[in-house]
């Protein structure tokens, strides 16, 4: 007999990867190389085939509806496997009725409104998977550590963002929020490999050697962001992404169940299919 497969209940990973709602949260206490859900490795490439198959059928009910919308938000440090785990968790999805949206420094135009704004213009239109790859939450991060806005500002942003969150989901919008937590030593190994590898060379920006050696700040900020606006509403899941597998498959697990949430089924558009004849 073959191995068998050990898969964890969507349910289960959910509890393990939470930040509580409402309760003080220590990201220290989260272990980066986490293989509680996962030990074996093959087990989650098997759990990830299998759920980014279903993404795309799921994906194809809800565009069919066009009543509510996924947006899924990847934050984490360079090198934590954003764009990786976009390639990895949609492998088997269509392009139709999906939307990325990567964020870089903001233009002028976009300095010249509030913060949120090309934020809100970038959600998924209803029918649609929304995928931010980086997102608001630069503005309590980045902006936060390197000062680029007045610290009293900055506090304000908190509750705004939740608000604004809580906007969107009280308008359809599913929001699954990944923080992708990646060890100092790993983002260390990959730094390396980006320049030493002709392929990943271009992904390399001597920007993030800056945000490394900011790292104590950049993870306080991380911090208090994810205690703060981890809400009933839209909660923050802490990834182990020290192993790119591993942190695929349970983002993975996490956007089947967002989809499996809204109990989707193909729409009924009113036609007696006895009335047509196809000559």
């Amino acid at each position: 007999m073959g191995k068998k497969i050990e898969i964890p209940s969507i349910d289960d990973v959910r509890k393990h990867l939470i930040a509580p709602p409402g309760k003080k949260f220590n990201l220290a206490e989260r272990n980066t190389a986490d293989r509680a859900l996962f030990g074996d490795k093959e087990d989650a490439k098997t759990s990830l085939k299998k759920d980014a198959a279903v993404i795309n059928e799921l994906k194809d009910v809800l565009y069919a509806i066009k009543k509510q919308s996924v947006l899924v938000i990847l934050q984490g440090m360079d090198t934590a496997g954003k764009s990786g785990t976009i390639k990895s968790v949609f492998a088997n999805t269509t392009p139709l009725g999906m939307e990325v949206k990567a964020f870089k420094a903001p233009s002028s135009n976009e300095l010249a409104r509030d913060y949120l704004w090309r934020v809100h213009n970038a959600v998924p239109q209803k029918g649609h998977v929304g995928i931010f790859d980086r997102s608001h939450y630069e503005d309590v991060l980045v902006v936060k550590v390197r000062k680029f806005a007045d610290p009293a500002a900055v506090e304000q942003r908190y509750d705004q963002i939740n608000a604004f969150e809580k906007h969107l989901t009280e308008n359809g919008v599913a929001i699954v929020k990944c923080m992708l937590n990646i060890g100092y030593a790993e983002q260390g190994v990959r730094l390396s490999e980006r320049l030493s590898e002709a392929h990943k060379l271009w992904k390399f920006n001597p920007a993030d050697l800056e945000d490394r050696r900011m790292w104590p700040d950049f993870m306080a900020a991380y911090e208090t962001a994810v205690e703060r606006c981890s809400t009933e509403h839209a909660p923050w899941y802490i990834i182990p992404a020290d192993s790119r597998t591993r942190r695929s498959a349970l983002i993975a697990r996490l956007v089947r169940g967002a989809l499996e949430d809204m109990h989707l089924e193909w729409p009924d558009p009113g036609l007696n299919p006895a009335d047509y004849e196809i000559g």
